[in-house]
């Protein structure tokens, strides 16, 4: 029983490691910078007296030139190969340092391509999903279904909670399902807005979050130029549907058909 209990422990530390690996990697990473200035530091009087000896006596071993007796000085190759060894130290924890941020960075990548896989998975399974349920359903029931739910996020998110962002464009009450903010606006001048940002998509191939939101007259948020649209799923398209608040007042709201990635 003590032995299941010990490899429980040895799978769930195993596990916890796996996880935080290169959070791991780079707190060993920082920490061995760290040693290696200081092992470098340590090693440096040591190193610098033993230059100075040798300077001595070389001077001891003058030789002659035509311009008078000269010391012998120290190259850079003599500088190495008399003080390498003080060193060897610092160099070793600094390679293991160089190792660790390497480890830390090809996993992250290597986590970054499966994320990528798996999103390309669930987004192929939900268009799937959603062209199943407007078969079955029929389209006008489908659409139903979607207003629903963007009336849901309307009763969780009231407008009286959040700040209403004035962006002078309009004064319709919009909300945006992506950042859950709501601004004033109308919707031809987004439509506008979308038309005009998907001439340039055609150009760039690429779309920013944020280029959305700056061209709707609001702020960029931290995420917004990290996600976006890539051309190769189509041009951007946003479906409105209207709802009404808990206060009875019309609100018109943007929802995506084709969501954001990473970049």
């Amino acid at each position: 029983m003590e032995t299941k209990g010990i490899v429980k422990v040895a799978k769930n530390l195993g596990g916890v490691i796996s996880k935080n690996s290169p959070t791991i990697l780079t707190v060993c990473a920082v920490g061995g910078l760290v040693t290696t200035a200081i092992f470098a530091v340590k090693a440096t009087p040591k190193a610098l007296l033993l230059l100075e000896e040798e300077q001595k006596e070389r001077w001891e071993e003058r030789y002659e030139h035509e311009d008078g007796w000269r010391p012998n000085d120290l190259t850079a190759l003599d500088v190495v190969r008399i003080t390498w060894k003080y060193y060897i130290p610092a160099g070793a924890i600094g390679l293991a340092s160089i190792a660790c941020i390497i480890g830390a960075n090809h996993i992250s990548l290597r986590r970054n391509a499966a994320l990528a896989s798996v999103y390309t998975i669930t987004e192929a399974a939900f268009k799937e999903y959603q062209a199943k349920v407007a078969e079955t359903i029929g389209r006008n029931k489908e659409l139903k279904v979607r207003d629903e739910i963007s009336g849901d996020r309307i009763k969780k998110n009231p407008p009286g909670s959040n700040e209403v962002i004035f962006t002078g464009k309009g004064e319709v009450l919009c909300y945006d399902s992506l950042s859950g903010r709501y601004f004033k606006s109308n919707i031809e001048h987004i439509r506008r807005s979308v038309n005009e940002l998907n001439k340039q998509f055609l150009t760039d191939m690429w779309m920013s979050v944020n280029d959305l939101y700056y061209a709707l007259g609001l702020a960029g948020t931290k995420l917004g130029d990290e996600i976006g649209w890539d051309l190769d799923k189509g041009l951007l398209e946003i479906q409105f549907n209207t709802q009404l608040t808990v206060d009875d007042e019309p609100c018109l709201v943007l929802n995506y058909d084709i969501m954001p990635k990473f970049i």
